[in-house]
């Protein structure tokens, strides 16, 4: 990732950084940049929103930089950033508020499912097809790999109700496969 430029590794390019050379500012932004704005999408969905976010949480990676201690992974602590500042863009926008629901658990069919050729873009639309609740604990759980406690004080929920925000994920999700597998079986006979 550090190829072409002087920045021979993470550790060069993190100094270079803290000192504000301006090259490997640009070099850290092209090396990431693309992977923190799919992030940013998986929770905002509007492409221009996520531009803005991404564009926001590497302000606060230059601004935080001298706070990185290199106590595990650089990028893991530039995407806690990026998370961080996407929940907190959820959570100021009126518009694009969390649709929590604590209303007592609907019973989903159980539906039987068999292997399918889902495309893993596939996937990833079904998850952004979600409710904004229902879709920011499923990555925050399942794909950001946060505990449940982790997502409750992030958004300012319970415990519980980011469990029961990941089962309806979880519910509504299978209801998609099995319909898409339903359709398959139609189609093929």
């Amino acid at each position: 990732m550090f190829g072409k430029t002087n920045f021979s590794n993470e550790s060069g390019l993190i100094k270079a950084c803290l000192k504000g050379d301006r090259s490997a500012q640009r070099h850290l932004y092209d090396s990431y940049s693309g992977k923190f704005l799919a992030i940013c999408i998986r929770y905002l969905k509007d492409r221009e929103h996520a531009e803005d976010v991404m564009i926001e949480s590497f302000m606060k990676i230059f601004d935080k930089l001298p706070q990185y201690q290199a106590k595990g992974s650089f990028e893991g602590w530039m995407k806690r950033i990026v998370v961080t500042q996407s929940l907190m863009t959820l959570r100021s926008n009126r518009h694009l508020m969390m649709e929590v629901n604590v209303d007592d658990d609907h019973e989903y069919e159980h539906h039987h499912y068999e292997s399918t050729d889902l495309e893993t873009a596939d996937l990833m639309e079904m998850v952004e097809s979600l409710p904004v609740g229902y879709r920011t604990v499923f990555n925050l759980y399942a794909i950001e790999g946060y505990a449940h406690q982790e997502i409750a004080e992030l958004l300012g929920i319970t415990e519980s109700t980011s469990k029961s925000q990941l089962n309806r994920a979880r519910n509504v999700l299978k209801e998609k496969i099995a319909s898409i597998q339903l359709k398959e079986r139609r189609i093929n006979g």
